[in-house]
């Protein structure tokens, strides 16, 4: 049990390595080409994989695409794509710092709207917590501050689209397994990306071939290694290892796109990350009993 949970964790802690790394290597692109057709060709390479590891099975496509709840899996893609697609153009206006510690507030909507939609109790501690990482968005929007930065609403915007999505996903978990549930959310976004893409089109420089296939490479293992530690550990052990997504990505912005850290930045995303790492040590700790 103990080598499954320290696999598990090995497992998140690379697979938010790939994604800090892709956010970065995302906003690289995101500098000389649309947000659209950067996630047009990833969504291409994304799906073909998934198609082929159904063929793959010994299911089949047409079994492991059968969902019970066809809707909630079609809007599950199109949340995720538009989460995306949102993310990446966050990226390119605020930095990867201030988006990401924006961003991070999500889990702890996910728990806010836990007891409406899930019907899970929520005790006084994690909803302070919820209150905490709440103030901590604030603290980085810096209300103080003469000037307000209207580009701030994208990656606040973002947490609750994430939210919805986490809530739906755990939602429809009770009614299709895994492998649909990813199948459906990489299909639809292929789908929706290539009906928007080729309005977009931009020819691409043969040097930035090598940065697209870096892109979806880390974009295919980031996904297979976040699946593969939820199935190895649970996700309420897991989730508070997520947050080094945020000091990946943080990292990156600041050594590679000279991204400014604040003291509101700062203040505000120990706020919101620590209320989001207590609720999830609180939840596991409520499981477990």
């Amino acid at each position: 049990m103990k080598n499954n949970i320290k696999i598990g964790i090995l497992l998140m802690v690379i697979a938010t390595l790939c994604f800090g790394v892709m956010d970065g290597v995302s906003r690289y692109l995101a500098e000389s080409y649309n947000v659209f057709i950067i996630n047009m060709l990833r969504s291409w390479v994304l799906a073909f994989l998934v198609l082929l590891f159904a063929c793959r099975k010994n299911k089949g496509i047409k079994t492991i695409s059968k969902s019970k709840k066809p809707f909630l899996q079609f809007f599950r893609g199109l949340l995720l794509i538009s989460c995306v697609c949102i993310g990446v153009y966050s990226f390119t206006k605020l930095g990867l710092v201030t988006s990401h510690c924006i961003i991070s507030v999500y889990p702890l909507i996910v728990l806010s709207l836990s007891g409406y939609f899930l019907g899970e109790k929520i005790g006084w501690r994690r909803w302070t917590a919820v209150f905490i990482g709440f103030f901590g968005v604030l603290v980085i929007f810096n209300p103080a501050s003469i000037t307000f930065e209207i580009q701030l609403l994208w990656p606040i915007s973002l947490s609750i689209l994430l939210a919805t999505y986490s809530i739906l996903t755990r939602k429809v978990s009770e009614f299709d397994n895994a492998e649909t549930s990813f199948f459906w959310v990489a299909i639809v976004g292929c789908i929706v990306m290539t009906i928007i893409g080729p309005f977009f089109w931009e020819t691409l420089r043969f040097e930035d071939l090598y940065w697209f296939l870096l892109l979806c490479f880390l974009s295919t293992l980031g996904h297979f290694l976040f699946i593969k530690a939820l199935e190895t550990t649970q996700a309420s052990i897991l989730q508070p290892f997520t947050y080094l997504q945020l000091f990946f990505a943080s990292f990156i912005g600041i050594s590679f796109f000279n991204d400014i850290v604040t003291e509101s930045i700062i203040v505000g995303g120990i706020m919101i990350v620590g209320s989001g790492i207590f609720a999830s040590i609180r939840t596991y700790k409520i499981n477990k009993n």
